[in-house]
């Protein structure tokens, strides 16, 4: 699965049971996106002839840097940008930075923004429509925003959950979501299971369901797609939005 326009493209490699390591190309270099694991990104690489230049860091989950030290063994002027909050965590980060801070990669500008919830320092990095490199903005989001869901609550409360989703929502409808795990099929049956009749979420199960039987990936969703048929992204109010994820810690599906 990818999304290009002119020589920038991103690459999908499913890793592990259902991480996606997300790989953003332009010419002849690569940033790679929470990579848990190394061996499959660097050989990716190398079969395309591309170098490594640097890694963007949504959390610090091991099945999100894990492979981390290994891609900077091979390539090691590679940047590797993080929270600066979370610098005991991640500290083989080299570009520290908070929310709001803009910074220029592959020729790009992209935006930080504060997402906690799933975790109390957690990022997500926006590339807005206005940069040569896409038609349409993009949103690397890790575990904040999945396909018709959302990650668990770890670290953070779900009030900060609730507002990092609600901040994702005010992206425009066309931002295409790069998440860091292929939930969406579990996400649309439980909710499905909670409210059946519902079309949109009816609809958009049978499609993935398709999608997953030949083998693909169901991502990179957009804002549009998930205001219709993500329940946590269709909360009105934090209670619903507490309801809604303490069914989903619960459901057995």
């Amino acid at each position: 699965m990818y999304y290009k326009k002119n020589s920038y493209s991103i690459h999908g490699i499913p890793v592990l049971k259902d991480n996606i390591i997300w790989v953003w190309v332009r010419g002849s270099q690569a940033i790679a996106i929470d990579p848990s694991i190394a061996g499959p990104v660097e050989a990716w690489l190398k079969r395309r002839n591309l170098k490594l230049i640097g890694i963007l860091q949504t959390h610090h989950h091991d099945d999100h840097i894990g492979g981390t030290k290994s891609l900077l063994n091979e390539w090691p002027n590679s940047v590797v940008v993080a929270s600066k909050a979370d610098l005991n965590r991640i500290p083989f980060q080299t570009i520290s930075v908070t929310s709001e801070d803009e910074l220029s990669l592959m020729g790009c500008q992209i935006k930080v923004l504060d997402v906690a919830g799933h975790t109390k320092c957690h990022l997500a990095y926006y590339i807005p429509s206005k940069n040569e490199s896409s038609c349409k903005p993009t949103l690397f989001c890790g575990d904040t925003l999945f396909g018709a869901g959302c990650g668990r609550i770890f670290e953070g409360t779900p009030e900060e959950m609730y507002r990092a989703l609600q901040r994702i929502n005010k992206l425009p409808e066309d931002t295409q979501i790069y998440c860091a795990h292929e939930y969406t099929e579990d996400n649309l049956r439980w909710a499905n299971s909670i409210f059946p009749k519902d079309l949109s979420i009816k609809e958009r199960l049978e499609k993935v369901k398709k999608i997953r039987r030949n083998g693909h990936l169901t991502l990179p969703t957009n804002i549009a797609e998930e205001r219709k048929s993500n329940l946590f992204i269709r909360a009105k109010t934090i209670e619903e939005f507490k309801r809604l994820r303490l069914n989903k810690d619960s459901w057995k599906g």
